[in-house]
């Protein structure tokens, strides 16, 4: 994938970053597939470096100066490069998650990022870093509402949301909070085609993701890929043996699931409960 001739190698690190590869690789005689085999990596997936369409890697960028005779420059561009509004250990997902053409999330305890409001965003925000500035939350609520930005696209990606009953139940910032996020929800599923969400309800017992929540994304030009998060910790994989061992668990959670349909009663119901505790005096 050669670097787009309207892309500015100064309108921000990544792109330098990308036009410096190029320029490094081109000087040293060797395309792009030849560079990935030397690196142990795809053709492609130089391109993708070179295109500003993939964050740098720093691991592949030490073997690449190592390659091309740059000392450490590549590494120092990455560096400036792998700034990212969201956390580092979820900015290598967010980016994937901007091209991929389907998302299957499992969420066990509070509602995917994509399909929350910006009120349950700064609440869950605030609560997991009691600490942090008002500036710094609202910098995150901000990234994450920017997130959201991928189901208003002209070609959206297909969204599979399974939740547990519990991110339904736990009154994230309090009732008056739940029931409007409830409700986005319920009109997500309804006005969105590409939307679909199920709850796993309560008494569906044991099931393979429990306290995990996960991500599988795919795409249109390159393997699929798995997020997994944890408090404070997240960890991405195209490795893909495991790729297709989440996407099975995955496919028995969504058979242990409730209906889109009988999911949307369950939201409708809880939204009013939550509704109707936060009008009580």
């Amino acid at each position: 994938m050669p670097l787009p001739k309207d892309l500015d190698p100064y309108a921000d690190p990544r792109a330098f970053y990308g036009a410096e590869l190029r320029r490094l690789r081109e000087a040293a005689g060797l395309s792009q597939n030849e560079l990935g085999e030397r690196a142990f990596c795809s053709g492609t997936y130089i391109g993708l470096f070179e295109a500003a369409e993939r964050r740098p890697q720093e691991e592949i960028s030490h073997a690449l100066d190592g390659l091309l005779g740059s000392g450490e420059h590549l590494q120092r561009l990455c560096r400036l490069a792998r700034q990212s509004k969201v956390a580092e250990y979820f900015a290598d997902a967010a980016e994937l998650e901007m091209r991929a053409t389907s998302i299957c999330e499992y969420a066990p305890m509070l509602v995917p990022g994509v399909l929350q409001t910006r009120e349950y965003a700064r609440a869950v925000t605030r609560a997991s870093q009691r600490l942090a500035s008002e500036a710094t939350v609202e910098g995150q609520v901000s990234a994450r509402m920017e997130r959201a930005g991928i189901l208003l696209r002209d070609t959206p990606p297909t969204f599979w949301a399974i939740l547990h009953e519990a991110a339904l139940r736990v009154p994230v910032g309090g009732s008056d909070i739940m029931s409007p996020q409830l409700t986005c929800l319920i009109e997500s599923a309804r006005t969105c085609p590409h939307v679909i969400i199920q709850v796993l309800p309560f008494d569906a017992g044991m099931h393979p993701f429990m306290n995990t929540m996960v991500s599988l994304m795919s795409f249109a030009d390159a393997p699929p890929a798995v997020y997994t998060e944890g408090a404070y910790s997240g960890q991405l994989t195209e490795e893909p043996g495991l790729v297709a061992d989440v996407q099975a668990a995955y496919d028995l959670a969504r058979a242990m699931a409730l209906s889109p349909e009988a999911s949307q009663a369950l939201l409708v119901s809880a939204a009013k409960e939550h509704a109707a505790h936060g009008n009580r005096p």
